[in-house]
């Protein structure tokens, strides 16, 4: 059967290959066994569960949580000549009563549900005739109180297995951590389950975190540099996102408002025009974007803190699901998280501590110095190994210079003490800069003797500072609370035994914006074949993205195809799409050729396809490198690129350990280091080994900068 699914892939779909891990899941489910699923967003978790639903010989019913998910879906396997339907409020009597006829006929290879419409008595009494090979949950993070988006009515699935015991159970999510996903498996009985868990590493998506300023500023600031590309801002509350719409509205852009307060006919149609292309930003509460399955938006902006790292993962999941690059950015304060602490503090006590637990490591991932994607996939249990992935914003900006905050952990510490230990952040840092407030002057804290002593540093810097001192394991916070209680090796910080290094938070730091990356496609094409699949998808009264995708038309773009054979050969292009567009786009690409004196440049395989397809413009670490290797100092390199000494060591760290190959001389000559603490560097990588950075750091007391370390694992590790 798995050759079946092959063909299917290829004949049907339009694509060459499996994504990872793709083949393995489709063979599970073939041989029946309940599978669970975890898979970024736009990783195909999709195809996993439609292709064994076009071999098995019964219906496969897909639960899915709103209607957008199942109207996108549908329309999606509908051009692709699949016969799928969906059940759900949206529908005309009419259209509702002509699915239920094709479903009753067995016309019909994919349903999909919402979980109270297969609740409804009627709905089970249909489906209880037919033959069901496949329950399919979509979504499944949301079966679990643990996770982000926790539905009671989703528990409710694990009775329903028992109506279909010949039915193989799939759960499919993006956002699962180990607790979620053991809680899947329980709920939903899977006594022999198969988990297949893919990297949650995007490869495509640029993270950056910036420190709010202005916030509107930073916002038309960061829009400008995607003109006539999509985006999605998330903010807090309905009211920032009216305002923030209006704004935006007034300063020409084309955009629309999406949240709970609008009527469903509003949010409805302001979807619609964003999903095909009508609308350039939709700006939203969290209630919008679950299940949109647009390809092609470049950036989401984070306007506000989200609630936690699984909220955050799904939401930047909805730029770049094509594969081409998008940037997303969260603008991140202070105020925010006190903002959210609030709400957190409204809930139902059992509640507040699984929020807190969710909060706090936002909150890590967040203030991290380190590469972004390591606290953001260990939080989802997976372990990523390299130092820099070369897109983030700290990866990019080069290693920050730790300085010594020993005096202000001392104060901050000791104002912690002479609290009694029973009060958070905030109202230490009030006590520390001499705050009026009324809470001061309940407790007579105006008289100790840590009073006002902290005010040459802002608050967003005591938070900042704070922050890395539960993380150094000097203090630890109460999660329900928030209390700071102090640690033992804090007292070797007060006696000085033990010094304290850290960062100062740069109020108004702007980061190096990563070089756009260009691709080698021609634009002009690519411009009347997307005006051209725009006249379609109005006609068809579909999303653009549902005839072609934008990936497909920069690989017509690369390729310039001129027979049904060669378009066959483009990503995404099957037998039926073929069928309904391909004389409609060979006729453009070929008079376009023809005008222009291009001749086709044949698509040989499709490992070669993603070499042409994904950025192609050589990487500035590989340009930087091999210009080392041919004799450039680390010193010329600075002048001519204008670039930190950390920056070009970076450069060389990445493509060291891509292709092993860095010239060797001239490294120790630009290290600051004398002879002795280079000597002590290299004992700790003979005793610990060079696969880690940071274990080399803690052994070395964090005095010697990761710069350094990196420079002499280079000349460690050279021949």
């Amino acid at each position: 059967m798995i050759a079946k699914a092959r063909t299917i892939i290829k004949n049907i779909f339009g694509y060459e290959n499996f994504r990872p891990l793709q083949e393995d899941v489709i063979k599970n489910i073939l041989e029946k066994n309940d599978t669970l699923v975890i898979m970024p967003t736009g990783g195909g978790k999709s195809l996993c569960y439609q292709i064994p639903a076009l071999i098995f010989n019964g219906l496969t019913i897909v639960i899915s949580p709103l209607i957008s998910l199942m109207k996108d879906q549908v329309e999606q396997l509908n051009e692709l000549g699949v016969n799928a339907v969906f059940l759900n409020s949206s529908l005309s009597y009419e259209k509702y009563q002509e699915n239920v006829s094709l479903i009753v006929q067995k016309k019909v290879k994919l349903l999909y549900l919402a979980p109270e419409t297969l609740f409804k008595q009627k709905t089970l009494g249909l489906l209880s005739a037919l033959k069901i090979d496949s329950l399919t949950i979509d979504e499944a993070h949301c079966i679990s109180e643990w996770g982000h988006d926790f539905r009671p009515e989703y528990r409710q699935l694990a009775q329903i297995r028992e109506r279909f015991p010949s039915a193989v159970c799939v759960a499919l999510t993006a956002t699962a951590t180990q607790r979620v996903r053991k809680d899947i498996k329980e709920i939903l009985g899977f006594s022999t389950s198969n988990s297949f868990v893919a990297s949650f590493d995007r490869t495509n998506l640029f993270l950056e975190i910036k420190t709010k300023v202005n916030p509107l500023e930073q916002t038309i600031e960061h829009i400008k540099k995607f003109p006539d590309n999509s985006g999605i801002i998330y903010c807090f509350s309905r009211k920032q996102v009216d305002g923030l719409s209006n704004n935006l509205k007034e300063y020409g852009f084309s955009v629309k408002p999406y949240h709970a307060g609008l009527t469903e006919t509003e949010r409805r149609e302001n979807q619609e025009l964003f999903i095909r292309d009508d609308v350039q930003i939709i700006v939203a509460t969290i209630a919008f974007g679950m299940g949109i399955n647009k390809p092609n938006v470049r950036f989401v902006i984070h306007y506000d803190l989200p609630k936690n790292i699984e909220g955050y993962y799904q939401e930047i999941g909805r730029a770049g699901r094509d594969g081409l690059q998008a940037h997303c950015l969260l603008l991140f304060s202070y105020g925010d998280l006190q903002k959210v602490k609030y709400f957190i503090k409204q809930k139902e006590e059992s509640e507040q501590l699984i929020a807190n637990i969710h909060l706090n490591a936002l909150v890590g991932f967040v203030e991290s110095d380190a590469c972004r994607r390591i606290p953001l996939l260990n939080y989802f249990g997976e372990d990523y190994s390299k130092t820099n992935c070369g897109i983030c914003d700290n990866c990019i900006s080069g290693e920050k210079q730790l300085v010594d905050i020993t005096i202000p952990a001392q104060k901050f510490l000791s104002c912690v003490k002479r609290t009694d230990e029973i009060f958070g952040i905030s109202h230490i840092i009030d006590v520390l800069r001499g705050s009026k407030s009324q809470k001061i002057a309940k407790f007579n804290h105006q008289d100790l003797s840590t009073y006002g002593i902290g005010k040459d540093f802002s608050k967003n810097q005591w938070f900042h500072m704070a922050r890395q001192f539960i993380q150094k394991g000097l203090m630890e916070q109460d999660l329900k609370f928030g209390s700071l209680k102090l640690k033992e090796k804090t007292y070797d910080v007060f006696k000085g035994k033990e010094l304290v290094f850290g960062t100062l938070q740069d109020e108004h730091k702007e980061y190096v914006q990563k070089e756009e990356i260009d691709l080698k496609y021609d634009k002009k094409l690519f411009d009347i074949l997307r005006k051209e699949r725009k006249e379609l998808a109005d006609t068809s009264n579909v999303p653009p993205y549902v005839i072609f995708p934008d990936k497909t038309l920069i690989d017509i773009s690369t390729h310039f195809p001129q027979s049904r054979e060669s378009l066959l050969k483009m990503h995404g292009i099957g037998n039926e799409k073929l069928r309904k567009y391909g004389d409609i786009f060979l006729d453009i690409i070929c008079k376009y050729c023809k005008e222009s004196q291009i001749e086709e440049l044949p698509k040989i395989t499709s490992k070669k396809l993603v070499k042409q397809i994904a950025p192609s413009m050589t990487r500035k670490y590989v340009i930087i490198s091999e210009e080392y290797n041919s004799g450039a100092s680390i010193r010329e390199l600075m002048e001519k690129y204008n670039i930190k000494s950390d920056t070009v060591i970076n450069h060389l760290f990445e493509y060291f350990t891509e292709n092993g190959t860095i010239r060797r001389d001239g490294l120790l000559e630009s290290s600051n280091l004398n002879s002795q603490q280079q000597s002590m560097v290299f004992k700790s990588f003979d005793k610990l080994g060079t696969d880690l950075l940071k274990p080399i750091f803690s052994d070395l007391n964090e005095e010697i900068s990761y710069g350094e370390l990196k420079l002499l694992l280079l000349y460690y590790n050279t021949n």
